[in-house]
């Protein structure tokens, strides 16, 4: 029985970019599930993916705008660029038909924030002894002191936190890797945790990981969103604060008391500045007092 082409297709093309351009899980789902969507759209017409042109393209993308966030629709258009870039290069198909299709302009949304006030709140909403209480505090501490995503936490493992050196090694995308300073108050709750919480739901159960459930394996991302949650409906904060909104947090902080951009760009392990910019769109209140402080020409008269 003759393979599907689109089931070969996707599946060759989801391998390229998982072994060699070393693509999260969550990234490759959510470029499988791009895929599919563009396969239940063309397979009614009868089309291959070798078959498919840039009107087909346009046509798919304008009757998925209508159930799709800007961000989504954005996302389908990178995943279909980079699918028919590689269907290319293999030499799958002469052309590649998304050359001509043009990306919508984004605005940039800027991003949530807590106060240091509110993060301090949201910290002290845990102070109990038991293992999760134990186990939660030290998340926060880690989220909001290392700015690290909610994907690397999850995948960290007990060598990966170097006490004596007050670092923490973190696999960010493309599974690269960067070293971050850890603050006391994060190695303080991360200790309590490893000496009398992690101890005792780990067991008999053999696992490298730094933060576990209930049952003794490694914490999911949906446990740290509901934990967040939790301490957050304590401290009286917005439904909507996220793991993001910690990491968000961390790097206006940071820029608000001075650090430089490109030492928050590594320390969150962005690869373009471009991205680390729109932190300082947060507030621009502490950029004009720094230009202010810092410019020969910017000090006003007496």
């Amino acid at each position: 029985m003759a393979a599907d082409p689109w089931d070969e297709a996707a599946d060759e093309f989801l391998a390229h970019c998982g072994a060699d351009k070393g693509l999260a899980v969550a990234s490759l789902d959510a470029a499988r599930h791009d895929l599919a969507r563009l396969r239940a759209w063309a397979g009614p017409a009868g089309l291959e993916p070798a078959a498919v042109r840039d009107q087909d393209l346009r046509a798919f993308l304008l009757a998925s705008a209508g159930d799709l966030a800007a961000s989504s629709r954005a996302r389908l258009l990178s995943t279909l660029r980079s699918f028919y870039r590689f269907l290319e290069a293999e030499g799958r198909i002469a052309a590649d038909p998304t050359v001509t299709l043009v990306a919508p302009r984004r605005g940039r949304r800027l991003p949530d924030l807590l106060g240091t006030g509110q993060v301090l709140r949201l910290l002290e909403a845990i102070d109990g002894e038991e293992p999760r209480d134990l186990r939660d505090r030290a998340i926060l501490e880690v989220l909001y002191g290392c700015g690290c995503r909610v994907s690397e936490l999850c995948g960290l493992d007990t060598p990966d936190l170097d006490e004596q050196e007050a670092t923490l090694l973190l696999r960010g995308k493309g599974r690269k890797q960067r070293l971050v300073p850890v603050g006391e108050p994060a190695l303080e709750a991360v200790h309590r945790w490893l000496a009398g919480g992690r101890p005792r739901l780990v067991g008999q159960r053999p696992t490298g990981a730094l933060f576990l459930n209930a049952r003794g394996g490694r914490l999911s991302r949906v446990s740290v969103w509901s934990l967040l949650k939790r301490a957050g409906a304590a401290a009286g904060l917005p439904d909507r604060i996220s793991p993001h909104t910690l990491r968000h947090s961390y790097a206006t902080h940071l820029l608000e008391g001075g650090a430089d951009l490109r030492v928050v760009q590594e320390l969150l392990g962005h690869q373009d500045i471009s991205t680390t910019e729109i932190y300082t769109h947060v507030d621009r209140g502490w950029l004009e007092a720094a230009w202010r402080e810092a410019h020969p020409r910017a000090r006003r008269r007496k």
